[in-house]
């Protein structure tokens, strides 16, 4: 193992790049959200009974979602090690790859959500619903295409470590959905009132019009004009594809091992009544928002790691690593202390309900506790992604939220009849397992000089 003696100096010159590029990656992730917000509160407006078609059909797409960003989480190491190298001119191969990949994946999440039926009904989504989550995902299926390519845009930039134009794209989003999907869902200027339809033909218009607008913007902007965009413009070479695969598929697996772990452990809150629902659904949108922040550091930790193993800069890797780390324990420091401090003021602003902000507020503590654990465990993970490892960190996933997490939630709540408390602490028991073996991986990693320039 090598020495590591942190100088002050380069700490504090890490610690205020790592920032620059996170404060603009956490407001994009922010903005990322921020359509399932609008399309719940515009569906909650019309009747109770859209609301619960698209919050179910969200739902649904959020797992298409995932699946398309971890395999485009592919691109930011690879393009970050390529800049990081003093290679850039060689950028736009990969870029054009990955879009030929972007697309490929856009077309079976296209015909998956469109044959999501065997998923309702494993689900239980109760037949009175069906017909109009099908109908949004109907019209959202065809913005899969748009989305993995926004994501693999995105990707380019960020790995060039430009990271505002995801800021801004993602809340210029925003700014034409609420607009849109008010129009179209509830009929106005003349039109029908399109319900969850036209809830789905706004989101997947919006996800259209994002990925075209990146696309001319890194295409014009002279900032990447040393990249060879057009330069690098190819037929499918599987090579480079499958190169990008061996990295986005293990994410791709490890987003969804999360996902469904949430999924799953909604699916059984779902039978302990009304009220235990929607506590855990405050509690989790609260844990969600709070997620975001972590999360955008971890991909400008990808990004500052991926550039030091493109420099062959050993002590930059480890710098990058650890600073990232250390930081994501100081915001999620400030979390912790709202969540704990703060519980049942937050579950207020979700509801009225005395029963449901009880529990809820019980449900918040436990997600305060658990804060440490997911910053460690999502940061460690986005510098494995700069180091290229994906495939153990997905092995450590599975085995922490499937093997640990999930049976031991499952055990309390309904073997000690601790209900919902229990499958939250059965979160707590997955990521902190997630978190001690990735952060054991990453100094194993950094460590002992498990990466290599690009080849």
């Amino acid at each position: 193992m090598l020495s590591f003696r942190p100088d002050r100096a380069r700490v504090a010159r890490e610690v205020g790049a790592t920032v620059r590029l996170a404060l603009p990656l956490i407001a994009a992730q922010l903005a990322a959200v921020g359509p399932n917000f609008v399309d719940a509160v515009l569906a909650g407006h019309l009747s109770a009974h859209v609301q619960a078609a698209v919050t179910t059909a969200v739902s649904i797409w959020a797992l298409a979602l995932v699946t398309g960003l971890g395999m485009m989480m592919a691109v930011p190491p690879s393009v970050a090690q390529l800049d990081g190298a003093g290679r850039r001119h060689e950028v736009g191969a990969v870029f054009v790859q990955a879009m030929w990949l972007a697309w490929a994946m856009g077309i079976v999440l296209w015909f998956l959500v469109r044959h999501a039926t065997p998923l309702l009904d494993w689900i239980g989504v109760v037949p009175t619903l069906r017909e109009d989550v099908m109908h949004f995902l109907h019209a959202i299926s065809w913005a899969a295409p748009a989305m993995t390519s926004y994501f693999a845009i995105r990707g380019l930039s960020e790995g060039l470590s430009m990271t505002r134009p995801s800021m801004y794209f993602g809340f210029g989003g925003l700014l034409v959905l609420a607009p849109l999907g008010y129009v179209l869902m509830y009929g106005k200027f003349g039109l029908p009132a399109l319900g969850s339809l036209g809830s789905g033909i706004a989101t997947a218009t919006v996800l259209w019009l994002e990925m075209l607008a990146f696309l001319w913007f890194v295409i014009k902007h002279p900032a990447y004009a040393d990249a060879h965009l057009r330069a690098g413009l190819a037929w499918p070479k599987p090579k480079m594809i499958l190169d990008l695969v061996k990295i986005g598929g293990p994410m791709a697996v490890t987003l969804l091992a999360e996902g469904g772990l949430f999924v799953a452990v909604a699916l059984a809150i779902a039978t302990l009544g009304e009220t235990v629902v929607a506590s855990h659904q405050v509690a989790l949108s609260v844990a969600t928002v709070a997620f975001m922040v972590p999360l955008g550091l971890s991909m400008a930790i990808t990004v500052r790691v991926g550039n030091a193993v493109g420099r062959g800069d050993a002590q930059g890797v480890r710098y990058a690593a650890l600073c990232g780390v250390a930081l994501a324990l100081l915001v999620q420091t400030v979390s912790s202390s709202v969540m704990l401090g703060l519980p049942h003021f937050l579950a207020r602003m979700y509801t009225h309900d005395v029963g449901v902000i009880a529990l809820a507020a019980q449900l918040m503590v436990l997600a305060g506790l658990f804060q440490f654990s997911d910053g460690i465990q999502v940061t460690s993970n986005g510098a494995l992604r700069g180091l290229k490892d994906t495939r153990v960190p997905m092995v450590i996933t599975l085995f922490a939220y499937w093997g640990v997490g999930m049976p031991v939630g499952w055990w309390l709540a309904f073997r000690h009849g601790m209900g919902a408390r229990g499958m939250w602490i059965g979160l707590i028991a997955g990521l902190t397992m997630a978190a001690i073996l990735l952060f054991t991986r990453l100094c194993r990693s950094a460590f002992h000089d498990r990466w290599q320039r690009p080849a």
